[in-house]
C-alpha cells in the first residue's frame, strides 16, 4: 500500500487494486508542482471527495472528464457533478462502497460544504465527511476538514484504524495540538500523517506540536509526491 501526498489535503492512495485520488486539488495548489499532474493522476480508478470546497474539489470535474475516473462522494455533491455529465457514485454517511477491493465508508466530520469555485454565491453541496478506507490489512482514517467531535469515539472503536490522515493546520480545522489530543483520546494509530497545513501562511507550517503530543506514534510529515509505504 502506498500513500502519496499531493499537497494540502490531496492524497493518492494505492490500496488493493484501487488508486484513489482523495481531494485532488492540483491547479493553483501552492504545494503541488503542476507540471507533475500526469504523474499524480496516472492509473487513478476513483476520485474521493470529502466535501465541495474549492481547495478539495475544484479539479475533480476536470480530472474525471479527462480520465473517465468516477467521482465518489456524498449523494448531494455527486448529483451536482452528475448534472455536468460526469460519472459519479454517491452514497451517505454510514454507507460503504467497494472500490477495486478497497472498502470505503463515508463517516462524519464537523465543518461545512459548498461549491465556492464556480463564481457567484456558494452552492450548497450536501454535508462534509471523512472516509474509512480498508484494505491490505490496514484501515486508514481520512478525517476530511473537521474539528474534534464526539463521533471520533465510536469511529475509533468500531473501525479501529491504524493509520490517520488528519487535518491539522488550524484556522479552518483543528490544529496540531487538537489533532494530537483527538488521536490520543479516540484512536490507537500506529501512523499519523498531517495535512491541510503549510499551504498558506495562516496555517501551521510544521507538525512539531503533533509529534510532541503523540509519543510512540510514527508521525510522518509527508513530502509532496514522495510515497509512504505501509
Amino acid at each position: 500500500m502506498k500513500i502519496t501526498w499531493l499537497g494540502h489535503s490531496g492524497f493518492r492512495i494505492e490500496i488493493e487494486k484501487a488508486v484513489l485520488l482523495v481531494d485532488p486539488w492540483l491547479t493553483g495548489n501552492p504545494m503541488f508542482p503542476e507540471d507533475r499532474t500526469a504523474e499524480a493522476i496516472a492509473g487513478a480508478t476513483h476520485i474521493l471527495l470529502t466535501h465541495g470546497h474549492g481547495d478539495h474539489a475544484a479539479n475533480a470535474a476536470r480530472i474525471s472528464r479527462d480520465t473517465g475516473t468516477p467521482i465518489v462522494c456524498i449523494h448531494e455533491l455527486s448529483e451536482i457533478f452528475a448534472a455536468d455529465g460526469l460519472t459519479t457514485l454517491g452514497f451517505g454517511k454510514g454507507g460503504t462502497v467497494t472500490l477495486d477491493g478497497a472498502r470505503v465508508t463515508l463517516v462524519n466530520a464537523c465543518h461545512s460544504s459548498s461549491i465556492d469555485y464556480k463564481g457567484g454565491a456558494p452552492l450548497q453541496a450536501g454535508s462534509e465527511g471523512g472516509f474509512m478506507i480498508a484494505g491490505e490489512g490496514h484501515t486508514i482514517y481520512v478525517s476530511g476538514d473537521t474539528t474534534i467531535m464526539a463521533d471520533m469515539g465510536w469511529m475509533g472503536r468500531y473501525f479501529a484504524p491504524d493509520i490517520g490522515i488528519l487535518c491539522a493546520g488550524g484556522h479552518y480545522t483543528m490544529d496540531m495540538k487538537m489533532a494530537a489530543w483527538a488521536a490520543r483520546e479516540y484512536f490507537d494509530f500506529k501512523i499519523v500523517i498531517p495535512c491541510h497545513y503549510k499551504t498558506f501562511p495562516l496555517l501551521a507550517q510544521s507538525a512539531d506540536d503533533l509529534k510532541a503530543g503523540l509519543p510512540g506514534v510514527d508521525v510522518i510529515e509527508p513530502e509532496v509526491l514522495v510515497p509512504i509505504t505501509a
